[in-house]
């Protein structure tokens, strides 16, 4: 039964650094830039408390509203009883990532459009819906030189 009830109650796990990736957090981590209209995801770094975003928001996928030198404003939307509501968060560089949620959306795009331009060229239509995976089709197993096997199960025994 929790007693403490602070702004980093209950975060032992969430907060924790990972595996062989403790100290200080790495340049390359300040070298990011992010534009307004990024799709980022926020994840709290323990080694920089400065900037940390509140547990609530640790895990969730926003989008950038906002840049400064070095922190970002994000939009996330948050459930309050039946509602969506719109909630600004600040956060500095290092608790915040882009996203890869929309990789495979633009992957999907570019092959399309490398698609269709190679039908323009030939003079043909392709068809660039997403198919799902069809059934197998149908076949006859025949027993000529396969003859039907009775399998059962091996009894149990115990050995003391």
């Amino acid at each position: 039964m929790p007693h403490s009830f602070g702004y980093r109650a209950r975060t032992r796990d969430m907060f924790k650094r990972a595996f062989k990736d403790h100290g200080p957090v790495k340049m390359s981590t300040y070298l990011i830039n992010y534009r307004i209209g990024d799709i980022v995801d926020i994840k709290a770094n323990a080694a920089q408390q400065k900037g940390m975003p509140h547990k609530y928001y640790h895990g969730r996928t926003g989008i950038v509203y906002n840049v400064t030198p070095h922190a970002v404003g994000v939009i996330v939307y948050k459930v309050v009883g039946n509602r969506y509501i719109e909630k600004r968060v600040n956060l500095r560089v290092e608790h915040v990532r882009h996203s890869k949620c929309r990789q495979e959306f633009l992957d999907r795009v570019k092959r399309n459009h490398d698609a269709h331009a190679a039908a323009k060229e030939k003079g043909e239509r392709v068809s660039l819906k997403r198919v799902h995976v069809l059934p197998r089709e149908a076949r006859t197993v025949s027993i000529a030189q396969n003859t039907p096997q009775t399998m059962t199960p091996v009894p149990y025994e115990t050995t003391i």
